[in-house]
Parts: C-alpha cells; sequence; structure tokens
C-alpha cells in the first residue's frame, strides 16, 4: 500500500480552509479547572488568516519562526498561521520554568528563528530567553485575514526537534509532502474519520502530539480534545476520564502513561468501550504493562485489541508502523538467541526466554533490517531502515548519514540507529545501536536491565530507571540508576542487594554500580523520557563494583 498522489499533492492548509465555512468544533483545550474551550473550524480558518497576514508583514517565506506557546489554543492556530504565511515552524514550548531551557536556547540558535510566537500568558517568560527580531502573542494578533501562500510540497513545513535520549537535539526537516503522507500513514493504519475523536495530553513540540493532537485531525476532518501534559502528569485521571467522556476516541501515550493511569486504578464513573485506538509508542512497550493495563480497565469496558503497540520517530516525521485490529502480539524468544543477534521462539523447553511485544506491520512505506549493508531474512535482527515520502529531508544545517543512505539499489534509506528483528511479518523493536552493551560476546540491552531493575524492588520507580555501559580497566560493565519512589523509608542498602541479585540472576552480570537517587534526579528529555546519555554524563562510574552515593545523599 502506498501514499496516492493526490494526497502528496495536497498541503494541509488546503484541507483545513476547505472547511473554513463549517460552525462545528476542530479544537477544544480543557484547562486546568477542566473548563473546555473550543475552536470551531470556522473560527480557526479566521484567526490563522490573520496571524499569516501579520506574519507577513515582517518576515518572508522560508523564515523560521519559533513556537514557543503552551498547550492551549494558541498553539495549533500559531502553527497554522506560520504555514499559512509560507514560513518553516519551528515547535517548541513555553518557557514556563526553568527545565528544558537548555534544550530551547539549543533549538533557538539552531533553527535561527528570529520570530518567536506565544500567547499573553507566557508573554514575559519568552522574553526572558532573549530578544529576537519580532515576538508576538498570538492571541492579541486580530483583524483582518490573509489567504495562504501557495507553497512547494518539497519545502520546509517545519523543523522537529528530537527529543535527545541518545544525542543532541536536532530539527529534523519536515516537508509539506512528509507531513500529509504521515498523516495519510496514521489515519489509514488507525481507521480514523470525521467521527473520531483525538483525545490526549502529549506536547504539541513532540512528533507524536503534533501529528495525533494537531495535525491528523486537520487532515482527517476529525475532532481534537487535548489538555496540557501537566495535568497528566498530576491526575492521570483526567486522561482516562477524557477517554470516558468523548465517543470514537484515538488516543496516544508513551508506555509510561498506561503504567500510572494503571496505578491510579478503574473508577465507577469510566466507560471505555468507546476507545477505538489506544496507541502504545514512544518508548519500548512492555508486555507487563500491557496485562497490568488490561487488569484495571477492562472491567471498565476497555477492548484489549484497541491497545495499539506502535512505533515511530521525529526523522520519519512520527509513522513507522502499528499493530492492527488484533491488538497487541506478545511473543517470548530464547534469550540466548536474542543476544547472538536471532529471533527464535521459545516453546516450553527454553529455560531462559524474554518477551517482545510487535509493533505490527508498516503502512505507506518500505521497513527493512540491515547488518553489514544488506537486508537480513526474517529472524535476523540488525538495524531498522525505513523508505517512503514521510521521511525527513535531513537535519537543520547538518550533515548525517542516517539519511538517504542505498539499499537493493535504491537511495533515500532512513537509517533508524534502532535495532529490531521481523519475525512472522511483525516488527519487534529490540533497543537501540548506540545504547547496547556487549559483554563477553553477548548482546545486552539497556531496557530489558532497566525493567528487570524496576521490578526488583518497591521503592524504585518503573519508569525512572536508566542502565548503560561503561568502559575501564576490567572492560565493558553496566551501571544502574533508579529513582526512588516519593515518600518513601527505604533502606538503601537493602535496595540495593535486591537490585545486583536480580540483574545477576536473570542476565548473567555483576553490576559496576547501582545508584538510588531521589525523585526527580534522573535526567529525563522534553518529552518525559529518561535520557541514558545524559544519565551516563552525571552518574559516572563509581570505583567500587557495589553502589556509591547518592548525590547529596549518605553512602548507599
Amino acid at each position: 500500500m502506498t501514499v496516492p498522489e493526490d494526497v502528496l499533492r495536497t498541503p494541509l492548509l488546503d484541507r483545513v480552509f476547505a472547511r473554513a465555512s463549517e460552525r462545528r468544533p476542530v479544537f477544544t483545550f480543557s484547562d486546568h479547572d477542566e473548563v473546555e474551550h473550543t475552536l470551531t473550524w470556522a473560527r480557526l480558518a479566521e484567526r490563522v488568516r490573520a496571524v499569516a497576514r501579520r506574519l507577513r508583514e515582517i518576515g518572508a517565506p522560508g523564515d523560521r519562526v519559533a513556537i514557543l506557546a503552551p498547550q492551549d489554543l494558541s498553539y495549533p492556530v500559531a502553527f497554522l498561521g506560520v504555514l499559512a504565511a509560507g514560513m518553516v515552524a519551528v515547535p517548541l514550548f513555553a518557557p514556563l520554568g526553568k527545565s528544558h531551557r537548555a534544550r530551547l536556547d539549543g533549538a533557538l540558535t539552531d533553527s535561527g528563528a528570529d520570530i518567536w510566537l506565544t500567547s499573553t500568558h507566557a508573554l514575559e517568560r519568552a522574553r526572558e530567553l532573549g530578544a529576537p527580531a519580532h515576538l508576538l502573542a498570538v492571541d492579541e494578533i486580530g483583524g483582518e485575514g490573509t489567504d495562504p501562500v501557495p507553497v512547494a510540497m518539497d519545502a520546509p513545513a517545519y523543523l522537529q526537534y528530537t527529543s535527545g535520549s541518545t544525542r543532541e537535539p536536532a530539527g529534523a526537516i519536515i516537508t509539506h509532502r512528509a507531513l500529509v503522507a504521515s498523516c495519510w500513514q496514521v489515519r489509514t493504519a488507525y481507521e480514523v474519520d470525521e467521527s473520531v475523536t483525538c483525545a490526549g495530553w502529549i506536547p504539541f513540540f513532540h512528533d507524536m502530539g503534533l501529528i495525533q493532537l494537531l495535525c491528523l485531525p486537520l487532515f482527517a476532518g476529525a475532532r481534537s480534545v487535548f489538555m496540557a501534559p501537566a495535568e497528566f502528569v498530576r491526575r492521570p485521571e483526567r486522561w482516562l476520564r477524557q477517554m470516558s467522556d468523548h465517543p470514537n476516541v484515538f488516543t496516544a501515550a508513551p508506555n509510561f502513561a498506561f503504567d500510572l493511569a494503571a496505578e491510579a486504578g478503574p473508577r465507577d464513573d469510566l466507560a471505555l468501550s468507546g476507545v477505538r485506538v489506544a496507541l502504545n509508542g514512544s518508548e519500548p512497550v512492555r508486555p507487563e504493562t500491557v496485562e497490568r493495563f488490561q487488569k484495571a480497565f477492562g472491567p471498565c469496558g476497555f477492548r484489549r485489541e484497541a491497545h495499539r503497540p506502535s512505533y515511530g520517530l521525529a526523522e520519519a516525521t512520527v509513522y513507522v508502523a502499528s499493530a492492527g485490529p488484533e491488538g497487541p502480539t506478545i511473543t517470548a524468544f530464547d534469550q540466548a538467541a536474542l543476544s547472538r543477534g536471532r529471533a527464535v521462539e521459545a516453546g516450553p523447553e527454553f529455560a531462559d526466554s524474554r518477551e517482545l511485544v510487535s509493533v505490527g506491520r508498516p503502512v505507506g512505506q518500505v521497513v527493512r533490517i540491515v547488518g553489514d549493508g544488506q537486508a537480513r531474512p526474517d529472524g535476523e535482527m540488525g538495524e531498522i531502515w525505513v523508505r517512503g515520502p514521510h521521511v525527513a529531508a535531513g537535519y537543520w544545517r547538518r550533515d548525517d548519514d542516517a539519511f538517504g543512505a542505498r539499499l537493493d539499489g535504491l537511495g533515500g534509506w532512513l537509517r533508524t540507529g534502532d535495532l529490531g528483528v521481523i519475525h512472522h511479518g511483525e516488527l519487534y523493536i529490540t533497543g537501540r545501536i548506540k545504547d547496547l552493551i556487549v559483554i563477553d560476546g553477548r548482546n545486552h540491552y539497556p531496557q530489558d536491565i532497566e525493567a528487570t531493575a524496576a521490578q526488583a524492588h518497591p521503592a524504585i520507580r518503573r519508569d525512572r530507571v536508566a542502565a548503560f555501559g561503561v568502559q575501564d580497566a576490567r572492560g565493558e560493565g553496566v551501571v544502574v540508576v533508579a529513582e526512588r519512589v516519593r515518600q518513601t523509608e527505604v533502606d538503601p542498602k537493602e535496595v540495593s542487594r535486591a537490585v545486583l541479585r536480580a540483574v545477576g540472576r536473570e542476565h548473567e552480570i555483576a553490576l559496576r554500580s547501582f545508584h538510588l537517587v531521589p525523585p526527580g534526579a534522573l535526567p529525563r528529555t522534553s518529552s518525559g523520557k529518561v535520557s541514558r546519555s545524559a544519565a551516563k554524563k552525571v552518574y559516572a562510574p563509581a570505583p567500587h563494583p557495589t553502589t556509591t552515593p547518592d548525590r547529596g545523599a549518605s553512602r548507599r
């Protein structure tokens, strides 16, 4: 199945203005007090035209425009206003706190954006970031509007800055063609139409949030209902109520969110039978999470087949593959074979196995598993390569061999940096090439060690563990850093012993060191994922093979 040519010739904005006379809702924002604010298609088109006119007065097509707005109705208006002016959007976030300030500074400098769009609420904080040529509050722009500037489909629509979990953030160049191609892929994979409610809280500056909550509804003529990410973290039950309160829901979140929701537990007033798709992606999907979420919310009507493990990345706009209507497929593989780069299903005779969740099959693109420059057959592990019209045009102002690779006589392949295997036609993700730990010739995947450590003691937060390889005179070893649960009295030595025993038993390796750190101490990316590379820089390996002192804490 390929993306139709007529789709690739039609900019996203054409679909927006084709509905400019409609009075039905397109975006609904639920604020801190759970008060809803709504834009109709007609009002959206009117406001986008006004922003485009103002931008054309102060800039020119091709200029980069940073979006520093909070996650409210000002964000889609700003993003679409930039596209309508023929400029290049740089989706970022409002500087309402000190966290991730360095990422903001880096993206603003790298993009060279001289025009910044924010809201009245965030205006003063935006001024603290610097002095751009123009700083505008989107909600203060009104008056006469202008029609969209015609754009070339191969021209950049926006720069998607990566989250920086394994490297410094870089701006993936997403063209107008790649944008509509990805929207078509997601709409087709999840069967999104005008009857669907795209609900959630994923930030708009993240590739998954930008497509699922902002661009896809516009492409499919659906409705988007969203809240700020902080509201979900503060009260995970709000996400559950959101899914319960709206019809025919398509929602999306990383794996950790499903765990948090399961911990919040079911409620008598939840009715989740109307959830058509709950996309689980952006980080490794854990088998135990799938089962835990189903156990918690199956009684509320949530259908197991609605849970859709998926895989994507910013360099491919967002979408690569997803489970189909059958829902999650969990397969047990022989651990020893996996460590040698092969996927062998584990039967009852296998004492040591590892369960992996399939992320399904691609739609509208080609996916290959590659090793030593050649495509590998089913069952052999390698790097995941992707080819299709949704692939980014490269990184802004930098060269990178991730783009434009050649395979099977064809160019234009994206090297994802992710390791995977195809088994019975289904794609399974096994880890990141840069994170892979090799000890005595065996491959160890940090997410497996993290999962083992997280389950070793109840004082450890499941979604706040980092494992990484270190090199010293003894060769390569492993360090684990874990956050403790809030408001919990623990014996650090007891936790350490539990983790060391569990990792030794499950993976047959002795940790070089283990750090139990306070809540919030583990470095994370702007999208909330644990950053192993940053953790490695902060928590250097200890000179002893046991635990080391916590930063600012007593010796473990």
